[in-house]
């Protein structure tokens, strides 16, 4: 295989590690609503790999072939991040369909030029270009301030330089440039180290709660859950799961109930704050209930119990 062909074929390998990365990612995301967004991710990975894989074979030497299957790649690279910005039950299922027509929609440029303008690079609108822009950043915002925060800047920065030709101002020609191979292939080993990066922290060192997960006792001889230890095992690895979006929701909707009912509580970024005596009251279980009420509506019991598990048992 001749030189020039090396950095295809190192994104080709870089996106099937992406590829395995997102595999893992829905296994590890199993009974929660960012399953669909995983397998967007792995599709999207895929199909960047195969692309790669052409150009190395010199499939792709066309010009305004090889933009358009750029274009219909970063189309389908944004679906991650549009599915988990509808990540609620019940409509997260139905969501999908809106994400898979987003995709079309931003890939139409490029079957039009393919089919009204055979041979002519695709011709995208200005307001397609930042809002592939704003979706990125806002993939990154999402995570910044999460565990998973340099993962997500990786991955960002990744595709970003995989989606600079159709970034405002950005240049379809310059594509084709001797260094256009290169550039692609640090955008793509950027992408793979991000996704082994989030892989690692979500297998092998889980989300740890602030409180602990045992029981203390109050002042009746029965012990009681104590809500924080309760509630972090299942809010905060949500948080790691889906981003601050949908947390900083959940916050305010529980700290909206717990203002209404008196409790001397309230969930922030970082899990559960009792403002005073934590156990005074008897308004722990009313609390716990309220809590995964609104995490359900994102994740099973099966999750939930999984998760309260792992936390036992560290």
């Amino acid at each position: 295989m001749p030189p020039a062909a090396s950095p295809p074929l190192f994104s080709a390998v870089a996106a099937v590690v992406v590829a395995a990365a997102a595999a893992a990612g829905i296994v590890l995301a199993r009974g929660s609503t960012a399953v669909p967004a995983a397998g967007w991710a792995a599709a999207a990975a895929a199909a960047y790999a195969a692309e790669s894989w052409s150009r190395a074979s010199g499939g792709l030497g066309d010009p305004a072939a090889a933009a358009a299957v750029r274009l219909a790649v970063v189309a389908l690279s944004l679906c991650p991040i549009m599915s988990l910005l509808g990540a609620k039950r019940p409509q997260h299922g139905v969501w999908q369909f809106i994400v898979a027509t987003l995709a079309a929609v931003l890939a139409m440029p490029a079957a039009s030029a393919a089919l009204v303008r055979p041979g002519s690079l695709p011709d995208v609108h200005v307001i397609e270009r930042w809002l592939v822009l704003v979706l990125l950043l806002v993939a990154g915002m999402n995570f910044i301030a999460t565990r998973h925060g340099v993962a997500a800047s990786l991955v960002v920065a990744g595709q970003l330089l995989l989606s600079r030709c159709f970034l405002p101002f950005g240049d379809m020609a310059t594509s084709t440039t001797s260094s256009a191979a290169l550039i692609d292939a640090v955008g793509a080993g950027l992408v793979a180290a991000g996704a082994i990066l989030a892989v690692v922290q979500s297998w092998w060192w889980p989300i740890r709660g602030r409180a602990g997960c045992g029981r203390v006792s109050g002042r009746s001889a029965e012990p009681v859950d104590d809500p924080a230890a309760v509630i972090d095992a299942g809010f905060l690895p949500l948080r790691e799961t889906l981003g601050a979006a949908w947390t900083l929701r959940i916050s305010e909707r529980f700290n909206a109930e717990a203002e209404a009912r008196g409790w001397p509580c309230r969930l922030r970024f970082d899990g559960l704050h009792v403002d005073r005596g934590p156990l005074e009251g008897g308004w722990q279980a009313d609390a716990i209930r309220t809590a995964r009420a609104l995490l359900r509506r994102f994740v099973s019991p099966a999750w939930l119990a999984r998760h309260r598990r792992a936390c036992k048992n560290r």
